[in-house]
């Protein structure tokens, strides 16, 4: 092949990967790019003075989009409370266990540094076709005593525009705007508040107020985790695609109701049925006399998800009523009412182990899934 020729080839693709590149990077503005490896999961700095004072190298927080309802706040108030603040948002949904156990230290937060320069913000982005419902939300709220603006994100829309795939997820801005800390899941929570001391402390020296935010850290009982678990067990059928723990051989069949029967065996961390089940998108609906749900799992807190015209579901342990050191908030005489779309809590035992829950419901019973912790 001619030098010339060599020569122009070369030049060619170096021009197309440099028209990719710069493609590449006008896309990437679209959103912020986060993940569990960047670096604005890292504490900023040591302390307030070392904060960089060149906020451009982060990334812009999306607008609010989509947002389909505005509880504590309207969308004139919450527009016109963003300016200026550092912005805690706050994506959660009200039966994940693992944003429950958040909320009081964004309520502890709020209560702190509200009136110092930051804005809590919960994003509530459901992931169950009764979490849409704002009354839900609202029911919610009140129960939980949340004071902060909560927006309804029930189509994922501003989840989508943060890119953001978890349930908690916290991501602070400056005042200005720029996504600074951002945290997945429970945990770290002196990490957070530091971050949110430091960009107040930023907030205070550029905009000339005089704001103390030297303050101790929020000091609550960690929740403590077991070394194994079962993992969170789904029975809607277009949730367990690639994660199912059913354990009947009927299996799912999505739409149909299917009579189901235990077997002479059980596997760990599978859940068995007994009576005809309703299988559903998102959730299984009991419409037998009876049934029976059966789960060898290992942990130390059992809840469900469920929904129900006030059915009482009565609860067995190892084939025993539910007592007292093992009982869950919502277990009275080895019962849960299930009156309410929500979370419930069944078992609460002392310490992490291996037992076997059943679950005996009447009709309009209807579960979504199993939590532990």
């Amino acid at each position: 092949m001619k030098k010339e020729i060599k020569s122009a080839i070369i030049t060619g693709i170096i021009i197309m990967v440099a028209i990719a590149g710069i493609a590449l990077y006008f896309t990437s503005l679209d959103k912020p790019e986060i993940n569990e490896n960047s670096n604005l999961l890292q504490p900023i700095s040591n302390n307030a003075s070392s904060i960089p004072t060149d906020e451009s190298q982060y990334p812009l927080a999306p607008n609010l989009v989509g947002i389909s309802g505005y509880i504590n706040t309207t969308p004139v108030a919450l527009k016109e409370a963003m300016k200026n603040k550092v912005v805690l948002y706050d994506f959660w949904t009200y039966s994940c266990i693992n944003c429950l156990r958040t909320l009081p230290y964004l309520k502890e937060w709020n209560e702190k540094y509200a009136d110092k320069g930051l804005l809590i913000i919960g994003i509530h982005s459901p992931e169950f076709e009764f979490e849409k419902n704002i009354n839900n939300v609202n029911m919610a709220v009140q129960k939980y005593k949340i004071t902060y603006p909560v927006v309804l994100d029930n189509d994922h829309s501003t989840w989508n525009a943060f890119g953001n795939r978890y349930w908690p997820a916290e991501y602070l801005t400056d005042y200005l705007g720029h996504i600074r800390h951002v945290h997945f899941g429970e945990g770290d929570y002196n990490i957070t508040e530091t971050a949110i001391q430091q960009l107040l402390e930023q907030r205070s020296q550029a905009l000339g107020l005089n704001v103390n935010v030297n303050m101790p850290l929020v000091n609550l009982a960690p929740h403590e985790f077991s070394d194994q678990q079962t993992p969170e067990l789904y029975f809607g059928y277009d949730f367990a695609t690639g994660r199912s723990f059913i354990g009947n051989q009927e299996g799912f069949q999505p739409d149909n109701t299917v009579t189901y029967s235990l077997p002479s065996s059980l596997r760990q961390d599978h859940f068995y049925l007994d009576g005809n089940w309703q299988n559903l998108p998102d959730s299984m609906k009991l419409s037998s006399d009876t049934g029976k749900i059966v789960l060898p799992y290992y942990a130390k807190n059992v809840y469900i998800v469920a929904a129900g015209p006030n059915v009482d579901v009565h609860v067995l342990l190892d084939g025993n009523p539910v007592v007292a050191s093992d009982a869950g908030q919502d277990i009275q005489n080895s019962t849960v009412r299930v009156s309410e779309n929500r979370l419930y809590s069944v078992i609460a035992s002392q310490q992490a182990g291996a037992h076997i829950l059943t679950l005996i419901a009447k009709p309009g019973f209807q579960i979504y899934t199993f939590t532990f912790g």
